[in-house]
């Protein structure tokens, strides 16, 4: 069993990646099960900056294959905001329903027809070797005007996946694995975590 580091402090993406890897040989463990090491901040342009700056702290710390994600939502109306800023958007890093709250206050006046939006997730693979690769998944959709479901976290709520009508928050967790953008960016990395073993 091949081990490789998740470079988050986020348990529900953890939880997340887990389940998308269970059986595939690769053991994913967390940040709370090794030395602790400094946090880089996320002062990247783009997702994938941030992926593969915190891929690269962590590999260099540890001396694991680490994979560390960045991501958020893109929508459209906000010309792409709020983008790598999405954890962050209101202010206070973490605070989902600040986020979604702001993003909705922002979305009041757009009509239904022009609120679509993309969840972006890059994911960056780094091997204490050097060997570097980075995938990206995006999964398209709509914002709708309230919340709705349990299920996810950030802005799962509101974004409605195309050709669906429920959000993603009410989707059933191994539904949204499949779909997601972090379960299509994973796919894209997963031949590359199999071949460390």
């Amino acid at each position: 069993m091949t081990r490789v580091l998740l470079a988050s402090r986020n348990a529900k993406k953890l939880a997340e990646l887990r389940r998308i890897l269970v059986d595939t040989g690769v053991e994913i463990i967390g940040l709370d099960d090794v030395e602790p090491f400094p946090d880089a901040p996320e002062t990247g342009a783009t997702f994938e900056e941030n992926a593969l700056a915190k891929a690269r702290d962590a590999a260099a710390a540890t001396g694991l294959p680490s994979v560390a994600d960045d991501s958020g939502i893109a929508v459209d109306a906000l010309n792409g905001m709020p983008g790598v800023l999405s954890a962050r958007w209101s202010g206070k890093h973490g605070d989902d329903q600040a986020n979604l709250d702001l993003v909705l206050a922002q979305l009041t006046d757009v009509p239904d027809d022009r609120r679509g939006a993309a969840f972006v997730c890059t994911a960056a693979l780094v091997v204490p070797s050097g060997e570097e690769i980075v995938v990206r998944g995006e999964w398209r959709g709509t914002l709708v005007r309230f919340g709705r479901g349990e299920n996810g976290f950030g802005y799962d709520p509101i974004f409605v996946p195309e050709g669906d009508t429920r959000t993603s928050a009410e989707l059933a967790p191994a539904e949204k694995d499949a779909k997601s953008h972090r379960g299509r960016a994973l796919a894209l990395l997963l031949p590359h975590l199999r071949a460390l073993g």
